[in-house]
């Protein structure tokens, strides 16, 4: 590899204990690490955000197993290309040996007609298929081909990991090692690579080559007047991308409809895909407004909608009308809260027994058994209210609602209090 080659490429892990992040998938014992340690991996999705690593993991998982590898990128390719692959190992009999790998970058951009055309080979086993996405893969990979694969969440960096991996370089790279780094300052260099580790390489290497001697000392100022040229305004498939779309849904959150229109006119200019900003306006609805005012989510579903239907350049209207109102709308994030209070509690008592009152008892087993025996209908009382317990005994009185500020969440918790007494008051 010569010195032309850039940095972030001249860096790549060369196996899987060189592979930095990503401990949850791949450290001794974990999930995917312990498919690969016993030479068989399932197709599978790796989603993640840019600069995490999908492509390396790919190609080190087809050198860990000895597996033949094919690459297509779903930017360039067609159903033409995946059917020549496909029918390439058929010929070739390279699945009954060893299983050939099959790695689609970006899989998100293949139209359901593409997807489709790799359901066969997936399902018969010609090809393990392994797919690289930043976004979501419910959303973008059709189901029948989501549900014959496993797929695995990458993380984004870490402060420490982006350190490991620079100084890495530093220390191991023919060209850098050659001269006298001193990393006197990182912020400004991980704040510029956003978390990506391709482009913080890319960047460092800009930096040291502004340098005329050998000493190199980095600074944040420095950094910050060297490289701030070089990146991009915005850049769908970058940092740019979760930056914007970051500043978008906190101007929502803030109540700032001017702001939150300025930043969807970048991301409108950017040519960013219309549904990625309708789908964050649907989390925002009941994130950021919720009970607060339970329209915003009719309003953000109905824009979701109405923007497949449209499409681009009218869509830009819709987006806008929902933007406004949401951002212009009472904020209450109780709905958001409760279901995090709930979450952790089951992460730390387990799976609690469902109390026999509330067991369904469709055998006369279960019945003997006492399942269903106790439970009141609502609807026969005064009220369609009667007073019984519903969360296991364990947890009995537990508060998972907080209500905010919001009108709405005022009245539903004074109805909580109505019809519950002091039960569920915060313990």
């Amino acid at each position: 590899m010569n010195n032309s080659t850039p940095l972030a490429e001249r860096m790549r892990p060369k196996s899987l204990d060189e592979y930095k992040g990503q401990d949850h998938l791949l450290k001794k014992g974990a999930s995917l690490r312990l498919n690969l340690d016993a030479g068989m991996i399932p197709s599978m999705i790796l989603w993640g955000p840019p600069g995490v690593g999908k492509t390396t993991l790919a190609h080190l998982i087809a050198n860990h197993l000895k597996r033949p590898f094919h690459t297509l990128s779903a930017i360039s390719s067609g159903v033409k290309d995946v059917r020549e692959v496909i029918q390439k190992v058929e010929k070739a009999g390279m699945f009954h040996q060893s299983g050939t790998i099959l790695f689609i970058d970006e899989i998100h951009r293949f139209s359901k007609a593409q997807q489709d055309s790799l359901l066969g080979a997936v399902e018969k086993g010609i090809v393990t298929l392994i797919g690289a996405t930043t976004e979501n893969p419910s959303f973008e990979v059709i189901s029948a081909l989501l549900s014959r694969c496993q797929t695995y969440t990458l993380k984004e960096h870490s402060k420490v990991s982006l350190l490991e991996i620079l100084q890495k370089a530093i220390s191991e790279d023919a060209v850098l090692s050659t001269k006298k780094i001193e990393l006197k300052e990182t912020n400004a260099l991980l704040a510029l690579s956003g978390g990506d580790a391709r482009k913080l390489l890319n960047i460092f290497e800009i930096i040291v080559g502004t340098f005329k001697s050998e000493d190199v000392t980095i600074t944040d100022e420095r950094v910050m007047q060297s490289a701030q040229q070089s990146v991009a305004m915005y850049d769908k498939d970058g940092e740019q991308h979760y930056d914007i779309i970051s500043a978008f849904i906190k101007s929502i959150r803030g109540s700032d409809p001017n702001a939150a229109i300025y930043w969807l006119a970048r991301m409108v200019e950017g040519g960013e895909d219309p549904k990625f900003i309708a789908r964050r306006l649907i989390i925002s609805a009941s994130e950021d407004i919720g009970l607060a005012n339970a329209n915003a989510l009719l309003m953000a579903n109905n824009c979701f909608q109405a923007v497949q239907t449209v499409g681009w350049p009218e869509a830009r209207i819709i987006l806008a009308q929902c933007t406004l109102y949401l951002a212009s709308s009472p904020k209450g994030n109780a709905a958001y809260m409760a279901i995090n209070n709930a979450q952790q509690l089951v992460k730390e008592t387990g799976n609690l027994g469902v109390p026999l009152p509330l067991r369904n008892a469709p055998t006369a087993l279960m019945k003997d058994l006492g399942y269903g025996k106790g439970y009141l209908y609502s609807h026969d009382f005064p009220g369609n209210f009667a007073k019984q317990d519903f969360l296991p005994s364990e947890i009995e009185g537990m508060n998972f609602f907080s209500p905010g500020s919001s009108p709405k969440e005022q009245e539903i918790a004074q109805t909580i209090k109505r019809l519950w007494d002091t039960k569920y008051e915060k313990k």
